[in-house]
Order: structure tokens, then sequence, then C-alpha cells
């Protein structure tokens, strides 16, 4: 909804400009950049490598989490009440633990979101600039990114300043 009411804006923008000059409208797609931009691959394998380290952490805690569960439910039927309230207990902080651990490390704020926070604004950055560097040298007037949400049904070829994007950032 957001993006109709932009591009609507735009084409105002576009219509009511041609009078005055010609528009000019480029776009790159950032998907393709950021594949081929070494920093960015860097980056993406160092936060998959915590990825997997953190997954495997959370197997090992619920396959123990399991494993006692499962041992309890055995035994739970010989057990004076006393240790089976002391195992349930046991059972359901493990559970918090486990709750714990994955919203420390992949929740709204979590480590993951910081550490690519950390790792990527830099690069986005640097990419933005020399966006903007391009279009300012190319005098172009919009860039649009192809990867976004906001979709481009149709675009001459001629008007994919991404490989410009990227002879700039591998300068």
């Amino acid at each position: 909804m957001k993006y109709r009411f932009v591009l609507a804006l735009i084409l105002f923008f576009a219509v009511s400009s041609f009078s005055f000059a010609q528009l000019r409208i480029g776009y790159v797609d950032s998907d393709a950049i950021m594949s081929q931009l070494p920093d960015a691959q860097d980056a993406r394998k160092e936060i998959d490598n915590l990825i997997q380290e953190w997954q495997a952490e959370l197997r090992k805690l619920e396959a123990e989490w399991k494993t006692k569960y499962e041992d309890y439910e055995r035994r739970k039927l010989i057990m004076s009440d006393q240790t089976r309230a002391d195992l349930e207990k046991e059972l359901v902080q493990m559970e918090q633990n486990i709750t714990q651990y994955r919203e420390k490390k992949f929740g709204t704020n979590g480590e993951l979101f910081l550490k690519q926070e950390e790792l990527m604004k830099p690069i986005l950055n640097k990419v933005f600039a020399v966006i903007k560097e391009v279009a300012t040298e190319e005098n172009y007037d919009y860039i649009f990114d192809r990867s976004s949400e906001l979709s481009i049904l149709f675009a001459k070829e001629e008007f994919d300043l991404t490989s410009l994007v990227l002879s700039k950032l591998k300068q």
C-alpha cells in the first residue's frame, strides 16, 4: 500500500516535470550487488557460521531435555511425590532455558540481529553511497531497487545501473 502511494507520487512528479526536462530513471539489483561483493559474502559466511553454531547448541539443549523427559516418563510411577515434583520443576526450568536461549540468539533484538546490523550496515552504507554517486554522475532523477518489494514490471536493460555500481564498489 505504501509503495503504491510512493509510485503514484513519483509518477505525478514525472508527468509534471516532463514539461521542464526529461526524467531519468534507473534501477539496480541489490541482491546481485550483495551476492558479488566480497565483503558481503564474508559477512554472510560469518553470520551463517554463527547460526549453525547456535542451532547446534539449541539441538543439544533440546536433546538433553528430551532424554530427561523420557526418563521421567518411564520412572514417574515409581517415584516419590517429592522426586517427581523435583524432576518436573527441573524439566520446566530446562524448557525455560531453551526458550531464553532461542530468544537471546534469534529473537527480535537477539545476537543474530545485532551481528547482522554490525556486519551489514557498513556494507549497505557503502553501496548506497556508490548508488548516490552513480545517480549524481549519470544525472538520474530516481534509482529503484529491482529486488525490493516495489515491483518493476518492465525495465529496459540500458537503465540497469547494477554493473556500474559494482565496478565502482570494486575499485
